[in-house]
């Protein structure tokens, strides 16, 4: 029998208002470091969202603390696991929004699309009548995606409504249902959301997301092509979400293959083929520092926070 990885890791959106947020935060924070948990949580007036890891045991008292909060006993959680911790620190943080569209009017507690279940998806994807979108940014679907899926090319969520809007007609020609898909679904809460508001009603989206047709769809059935970028030390997962072959460049928080990595471009934590154009000698000599940090903290058996602080930016 194969031995569950020590390390729970749980993937976590509830979409419910809350009135103070700030007054959420410090219990939560305050909890998470006592039994030991790492990651990230955002908390804004629309909800929760977020990813942490930890011990079984720690991430039941986290998720225990959630679902008493207004509204989130309903609280759904996907769960995964790992062999090594995939965070280097504890963070909950207050946001505008938990996921950035930048659509003020949206609000997915009132109007979202049809969720469909992974065992109904590919039927839904194969249907000629349906044209099938990948919400998410250009480096995760560069590593992986749906066979079919129109790829927006878009570098942040935020511009998602601008690109739709601007090739609305020539998507829908001729299609009668649109279906979307992101990682573990709440970019396709808002997604859906805002095609609702545009005007389409025949909009769905895979419930639980990528992460929840890799868990359960069988490697032979599947239409998924690549692997999935997964915002978390693992970087990509594949069928049964099993850790990927990717790792990630510290410049700019792109995945990369090991062919990339051999480039006379990649120099660890400083840059890579995607990014050694994009970045300035100011800012390389600051990630050399900070490589710098990270190599004499791991030397002394400690874990360097600044590693996880690159920005794609």
């Amino acid at each position: 029998m194969t031995e569950t990885p020590p390390i729970t890791v749980a993937a976590l959106y509830h979409f419910t208002p809350f009135a103070d947020p700030a007054a959420i935060r410090g219990p939560l924070l305050s909890l998470c470091e006592e039994v030991g948990t790492r990651g990230t949580l955002l908390l804004a007036r629309e909800g929760i969202n977020g990813t942490i890891a930890g011990s079984e045991n720690a991430i039941a008292q986290v998720l225990g603390h959630i679902r008493a909060l207004p509204g989130c006993a309903d609280l759904e959680v996907k769960f995964s696991y790992a062999d090594q911790m995939p965070f280097n620190r504890m963070k909950v943080r207050l946001k505008k929004e938990i996921v950035t569209m930048g659509e003020p009017d949206i609000d997915p507690t009132l109007s979202v699309g049809h969720y469909v279940d992974v065992q109904d998806w590919n039927a839904l994807i194969s249907d000629p009548d349906t044209i099938v979108i990948d919400t998410r940014n250009d480096y995760e679907v560069a590593i992986g995606t749906f066979q079919g899926a129109v790829d927006p090319e878009t570098a942040s969520f935020r511009d998602f409504p601008e690109w739709f809007r601007e090739h609305r007609d020539e998507l829908l020609e001729g299609k009668k249902k649109v279906a979307m898909f992101c990682t573990g679904g709440i970019r396709c809460e808002k997604s859906t959301s805002f095609l609702r508001k545009e005007g389409i009603d025949d909009v769905y989206h895979l419930k639980g997301g990528i992460l929840k047709y890799l868990e359960e769809v069988p490697a032979d059935q599947s239409l998924w092509d690549g692997e999935c970028f997964v915002f978390d030390e693992r970087v990509s997962v594949g069928h049964g979400l099993e850790q990927g072959d990717y790792t990630l460049c510290r410049a700019c928080r792109r995945p990369l293959t090991a062919g990339q990595r051999a480039s006379d471009d990649y120099v660890e934590g400083i840059s890579c083929p995607l990014c050694v154009d994009e970045r300035t000698e100011e800012q390389r000599a600051r990630y050399a520092e900070r490589q710098k940090q990270a190599e004499l903290a791991k030397k002394r058996g400690e874990r360097h926070v600044g590693a996880d602080s690159a920005s794609r930016k």
